[in-house]
């Protein structure tokens, strides 16, 4: 499949003179006169250089990398057709929709780029984090920084001990057979040959206290809608969990919020301040 130059360079133009900074989450300041986002704004939301952005708007540079094309499609806040237009007009075969796709819709996009004060993500049924709110990267670390099976929470509570030290330790054991419920009922779902059975065989070899987890046959665990983090520099924090499905992609937004007045909302404002200090 050959690279349209001319389409796609007229279809970037059209989509990012189409959007407004508040649309994707950016201060419009006092003294703009761009009817839509600006090319480095572009760049930014897409994680390139503002060159690099340019030249496929102008038609030149060597044909952009499928990786390159998604990451385009994600920060123009793309629908899945309108993804799917830009890779063919790069000259690509689209990616699969469905659940395997990492391609969050621009709804639950815009939901997101408004909860600026509120710790928000966007995982996928295997608890991969794909987009974080600041506060939320305050409150867990950057969970977009894994790769491979490691990008799956529920894998990383087998096989990685910093990742329990963020939940209060009396909560272990049932995020235990949490864990290895989903992850059973996820792999019968999808099916012998899908991600979720491929992680299973990973934790049957690696972990034993998964072993015995997945032994149990359990299913239909349910998430508690109060959470309990152990934060290193605020303490404990008591967080009720609320959820927005995409039925789609079974994507989840999950937002978490303190009661007000409590010692965790006082915690919680206090993470808004030092937030620029992630926990490590």
């Amino acid at each position: 499949m050959a690279i349209d130059r001319t389409g796609l360079a007229e279809f970037l133009r059209n989509r990012r003179e189409a959007l407004q900074p508040e649309d994707v989450g950016l201060p419009r300041g006092k003294r703009r006169r761009t009817s839509g986002l600006r090319r480095e704004e572009v760049a930014i939301l897409c994680h390139m250089s503002t060159d690099y952005y340019a030249r496929i708007e102008r038609e030149r540079g060597p044909q952009p990398s499928e990786r390159m094309i998604a990451s385009i499609a994600q920060g123009l806040h793309l629908s899945l057709d309108e993804r799917d237009h830009l890779f063919r007009l790069a000259g690509h075969t689209p990616p699969p929709r469905g659940t395997d796709s990492d391609h969050i819709s621009p709804g639950l996009l815009r939901i997101l780029d408004r909860l600026e004060d509120t710790p928000a993500e966007i995982v996928t049924e295997l608890g991969e984090t794909l987009r974080q709110t600041p506060l939320a990267v305050a409150l867990t670390g950057d969970l977009t920084q894994y790769e491979g099976p490691a990008r799956s929470l529920g894998y990383r509570w087998f096989t990685d001990p910093a990742t329990r030290a963020l939940y209060a330790p009396d909560h272990h054991p049932f995020l235990t057979r949490m864990f290895a419920s989903g992850l059973r009922g996820a792999a019968t779902l999808r099916g012998p040959h899908s991600r979720a059975a491929g992680l299973a065989e990973l934790l049957l070899a690696q972990s034993e206290e998964f072993r015995q987890a997945w032994q149990a046959h359990e299913v239909g665990i349910r998430p508690h809608e109060t959470k309990r983090f152990i934060h290193p520099q605020v303490g404990a924090m008591e967080l009720t969990c609320q959820t927005l499905l995409d039925p789609d992609q079974s994507h989840l937004l999950l937002v978490y919020t303190a009661v007000p007045g409590s010692e965790s909302y006082e915690r919680l404002q206090l993470l808004s301040v030092i937030g620029a200090q992630p926990p490590r």
